[in-house]
C-alpha cells in the first residue's frame, strides 16, 4: 500500500467533488470546521476519534484524512495504538484488521 499516493488521489477526488456539488461540500466543510477544533476535548482527542471512527467505518479515506489531522495535531503513534485497543474492544477481529492498517497508514504519513 502507497498511502501517500492514495491519499493524494483522495484529495482528488474530494476537489472534483467540491466542484461538482460545491453548496454541500461548503457546507460540509463548515461542520468539520465547527466540530474538530479545540473545545471541552482537545483537538487530538476529537482526531483520535474521528480517525478509530474511519476504523470502525473500514473508510480509507477516512483513514488517511484522520491519520493525517492526528498527526497535525501532535498525537502519537503510542496514542493511536492505545485508540486502536479501545477500537478492538468494542469492534473485535474486524477492528483488529484495520488496526494493522491505521497504523501502517500512520506511519507512512509520518515518515514525510
Amino acid at each position: 500500500m502507497d498511502v501517500k499516493t492514495d491519499f493524494r488521489e483522495v484529495k482528488g477526488r474530494s476537489g472534483k467533488l467540491a466542484e461538482a456539488a460545491p453548496e454541500t461540500m461548503k457546507a460540509f466543510g463548515a461542520l468539520r470546521d465547527s466540530v474538530l477544533k479545540e473545545g471541552k476535548l482537545p483537538l487530538k482527542t476529537k482526531e483520535l476519534i474521528a480517525l478509530m471512527l474511519g476504523l470502525a467505518a473500514r473508510c480509507m479515506p477516512c483513514i488517511m484524512t484522520h491519520a493525517q489531522k492526528a498527526i497535525d495535531a501532535g498525537v502519537t503513534r503510542e496514542e493511536v495504538a492505545e485508540a486502536i485497543e479501545v477500537a478492538i474492544l468494542m469492534g473485535g477481529g474486524p477492528a483488529s484488521a484495520y488496526g494493522g492498517i491505521v497504523l501502517e497508514v500512520y506511519d507512512q504519513l509520518k515518515s514525510k
